[in-house]
């Protein structure tokens, strides 16, 4: 479902980008070129900041937005998902958050005002939350990464790892094509 936040701003999306029907897209949300949206994710820009004002949700090109996920924001603050980045099901990304290209985030992640540099892994059950996560970083599952955290004991992304993410981005993207040409049948 598509439908405007109380401010009059309705999603972008575009041509190429497949929305499972029960996907919930609201507000100043804007959606790249073969982004695929999972069935019950929600992604909702309403929020007004103090001046009333709203940043919108961005979702890179060629990215994924998995089952259940939930994409919203503290007071109209922007949320940027860049491009190529897999959102495994039943995250939550909070805003204000920028997650940076070619970056994977686990089953049951939560991301709350932080950074996640490009080609970085976060693994399922995660919280992330007030930091900034380097470029090609891997956090292993269940890890509580917060701005006290002491970073130089996070391991870089192996090649296994970024192997995986990129598997999981191909397999979203063929996920598209598939369903753009069958989303008229019955």
């Amino acid at each position: 479902m598509i439908r405007k936040n109380p401010s009059g701003h309705l999603p972008v999306v575009a041509e190429s980008a497949f929305i499972d029907p029960t996907a919930i897209l609201c507000g100043k949300v804007q959606v790249g070129e073969n982004v695929f949206i999972g069935p019950y994710a929600v992604i909702r820009a309403d929020e007004l900041d103090a001046d009333g004002g709203l940043e919108p949700i961005v979702i890179g090109d060629n990215s994924n937005i998995q089952d259940g996920v939930v994409i919203h924001s503290k007071s109209g603050a922007r949320v940027e998902i860049g491009e190529h980045t897999s959102i495994a099901h039943r995250s939550i990304i909070h805003g204000p958050c920028q997650v940076g290209h070619r970056v994977f985030i686990g089953f049951n992640t939560v991301l709350f005002n932080c950074t996640v540099g490009a080609g970085s892994v976060i693994r399922h059950n995660s919280v992330v939350e007030d930091c900034q996560v380097p470029e090609g970083f891997y956090i292993p599952s269940t890890s509580n990464i917060h701005s006290a955290t002491d970073l130089s004991r996070i391991e870089p992304v192996t090649a296994d790892a970024s192997s995986f993410s990129e598997d999981v981005a191909l397999t979203n993207r063929q996920l598209v094509a598939g369903y753009k040409r069958i989303q008229n049948e019955l």
